[in-house]
């Protein structure tokens, strides 16, 4: 039932996946999921640059350690080594991107909100699927196109560690709806 996924969906952070490859169709399919978010006009701007495999994961954690510390005046080793582990630790790394539309016929804001909901569709999927997601966005996205080929009006938004999981998840916890809605 959809409300159940959706109550159910938690960050799941590398330290907790238990370091089983995660199948290369579950990526897929994961992928697929996140192609029919919504999209005003249809742009369609989510792209995904998959790190998978022992090598791309690899490269792509000595690129992250190596730019944090080229970019981190008084940088710390302890903070770098975590950076590595996540990607390590993760049975793959999604970085998130997204296309702008060239003509800018929409506001940008709505081409950031549609690549968001088609990671909601991935990390959904994945929730149902046994694969721990997390979406971090930190100040290292910004310098990706050092490392992968990026289109013209590319930019990434963050990475999408993915992991299987099989251990609970804590229960979730919100504040009520009513003390955030005003009706008219």
């Amino acid at each position: 039932m959809i409300e159940d996924s959706i109550k159910s969906r938690r960050s799941v952070f590398p330290a907790q996946y238990d370091h089983i490859p995660i199948p290369r169709e579950i990526i897929e399919k994961a992928l697929e999921m996140a192609s029919w978010a919504p999209t005003h006009k249809k742009t369609e701007p989510w792209r995904f640059k998959v790190f998978h495999s022992a090598l791309s994961k690899k490269d792509l954690s000595e690129f992250l350690s190596t730019t944090y510390q080229d970019i981190t005046p008084n940088f710390s080793v302890f903070k770098q080594q975590k950076i590595s582990q996540k990607v390590a630790q993760s049975g793959c790394v999604i970085a998130i991107c997204m296309k702008r539309d060239p003509k800018e016929v929409i506001p940008e804001w709505e081409e950031i909100a549609a690549v968001a909901m088609a990671v909601q569709n991935m990390w959904l999927y994945c929730s149902e699927n046994g694969v721990g997601c997390y979406w971090s966005s930190p100040k290292l996205m910004n310098y990706l196109h050092e490392h992968v080929t990026m289109e013209d009006g590319e930019r990434c938004l963050g990475f999408f560690y993915m992991g299987m999981f099989s251990g609970e998840s804590l229960e979730g916890q919100r504040t009520s709806i009513e003390a955030k809605t005003t009706w008219v």
